[in-house]
């Protein structure tokens, strides 16, 4: 266990290079539009981000391949990657989570074996899946017995992480300013992580209007420090 904690630090680490340092997953629209303009609105941004957008999609995907995992249903788990995939509308945010997580598949078999991990890269290879960072984080964390609710809040810290050191880099921030929001953000991310422990199977896949439009007119940015 004590190596499986260390492997989840490693990949939550802003360091770790999944190429999450190329996505604003819409939060460069904002800011270029003059929503965001400080600590204080950005904030804003995130807690809506965690509470309204990922608790149903990248949150919920985790719970529900830990959970089709944990009753031995891995075709559940390579549907849940196809839905996953189509389900999200923005093409640049599509694409961001495909290779996102290819890149991160990608390193952790360098870390780690395990016979699904295999699989799905296989699948990825021939075109049967598309690879996903919540999959594969579940993935990992079914193979390393770490608990469902742990899983949940690792992999919101993860997101946390990389958006408030693009958020930094981009508004910008001072270092401090940034290291203050990520710990303000503990209870946001311990509520996102409780929320998706609770939901029903049919609210997979709900996303606010705003933050998708948003995620779909940062097409047409101009000057774009982000990919999407």
């Amino acid at each position: 266990m004590d190596e499986a904690r260390y492997l989840l630090l490693q990949l939550c680490d802003s360091g770790f290079p999944s190429g999450a340092f190329s996505h604003s997953f819409g939060f460069e629209t904002y800011l270029h539009e003059g929503t965001i303009t400080d600590a204080s609105s950005f904030r804003r941004w995130l807690e809506a981000y965690f509470l309204k957008q990922w608790v149903y999609n990248d949150g919920f995907a985790v719970r529900l391949a830990y959970e089709a995992l944990e009753r031995g249903d891995p075709e559940a788990v390579w549907a849940l990657d196809r839905r996953l995939t189509l389900q999200t509308v923005p093409r640049e945010q599509r694409l961001a989570g495909i290779r996102m997580g290819r890149r991160m598949l990608e390193l952790v078999q360098e870390l780690l074996d395990g016979e699904l991990l295999g699989r799905y890269r296989e699948r990825i290879a021939g075109k049967k899946a598309f690879g996903q960072v919540p999959v594969l984080f579940a993935l990992i964390c079914v193979r390393c017995q770490v608990p469902l609710r742990d899983a949940l809040r690792h992999t919101a810290y993860a997101a946390a992480v990389s958006l408030v050191q693009n958020g930094v880099r981009a508004i910008p921030l001072g270092q401090t300013d940034g290291q203050r929001l990520l710990f303000g953000l503990n209870p946001v991310m311990a509520e996102a992580a409780g929320i998706v422990e609770t939901l029903p199977p049919e609210d997979f896949g709900i996303s606010p209007p705003g933050l998708e439009l948003a995620s779909i007119r940062h097409e047409r940015l101009d000057g774009r420090m982000f990919m999407s």
